[in-house]
């Protein structure tokens, strides 16, 4: 990772789940079972590249174990759905004080432009993709699997 937290990458934590969910005010509005559970930071100097690389890279990622315990499946090989979460605190930076400053985030126009894309890239792959609700107050429930989490900057790839 760069040396400053800045807004110029698109930044993803995933993690290989055996559920994920997202609750809005207490309704659950998306689910899956076996896949990829998808943070996704948007930077306020990001563009559709930015994004398309993301996904593409995640779409392709082999975090799935073969029979001989390799991570060497996809989540398309297992039959994997994802769940994308708009997560723009991934731009928190703190260096300076206690409290995280997120001025790397894209504005809220942006970031949801973007994360839509983001969310249609992989939809285009052949994923199933549910969604988080970009600017709500979320309650995520994760069952990570392993633990295998990665975390990916599309500026490195």
């Amino acid at each position: 990772m760069p040396d400053t937290i800045e807004g110029s990458m698109a930044r993803a934590v995933v993690q290989r789940v055996t559920s994920g969910a997202v609750c809005v005010g207490g309704e659950e509005i998306s689910r899956i079972g076996r896949g990829l559970v998808i943070l996704v930071g948007i930077g306020r100097d990001d563009g559709e590249q930015d994004v398309n690389k993301l996904a593409d890279k995640i779409a392709a990622l082999r975090i799935f174990e073969d029979p001989d315990g390799k991570l060497n499946l996809a989540a398309s090989d297992v039959g994997g759905s994802m769940l994308a979460i708009s997560q723009f605190t991934l731009y928190g930076d703190v260096r300076k004080g206690r409290r995280p400053s997120f001025i790397g985030a894209a504005p809220p126009d942006v970031g949801l432009r973007l994360y839509q894309h983001f969310c249609r890239r992989l939809a285009a792959s052949g994923y199933e993709v549910q969604t988080g609700r970009f600017g709500a107050e979320m309650l995520v429930k994760i069952e990570n699997d392993g633990p295998v989490t990665v975390v990916i900057d599309s500026d490195a790839l």
